[in-house]
């Protein structure tokens, strides 16, 4: 089964968290962990390597915390998920040609590149701005069914 780490999905939850905040000023890491329910230990260490990355910047001081780097309409979900797990294979024999022995000979090797090919896309379509505004849809909708 393929399955996004922990670190992917708290990475991105945080980035969510920043892209709903922006132009609120820099974030506290551990108001982001409480409102994201993650480790706030676990999410220091992933804003680090993000920050690395290009994806956040940080503040110190009694006002400081954590912003956006880039605008959240360029960071794509495949970014960070590749940024934080590297690049993503469906099964093995699409590393590259000739990784498996079988991928010349295989049905089912072109199938498994038709649907990395649509998954990565399909991630690389999904921008930060994108997910909050379904957040905020999905956000309006649950309190219109309260």
């Amino acid at each position: 089964m393929f399955r996004l780490s922990r670190a992917a999905e708290y990475s991105i939850r945080g980035l969510l968290h920043l892209t709903l905040m922006e132009g609120k000023g820099a974030q506290d890491i551990e108001a982001i962990s409480k409102a994201q329910d993650v480790p706030k230990a676990y999410l220091s260490k992933l804003f680090q390597q993000l920050a690395k990355k290009g994806f956040v910047k940080s503040t110190r001081g009694p006002i400081g915390g954590f912003v956006l780097a880039r605008n959240p309409s360029e960071i794509t979900l495949l970014e960070v998920i590749e940024a934080t797990e590297g690049p993503i294979y469906l099964n093995v024999c699409l590393i590259r040609a000739g990784y498996c022995n079988r991928d010349a000979l295989c049905p089912v090797h072109d199938v498994w590149g038709e649907a990395q090919t649509s998954f990565i896309e399909v991630l690389k379509s999904c921008t930060f701005s994108d997910l909050a505004a379904r957040g905020k849809k999905k956000a309006v909708a649950d309190v219109i069914v309260e």
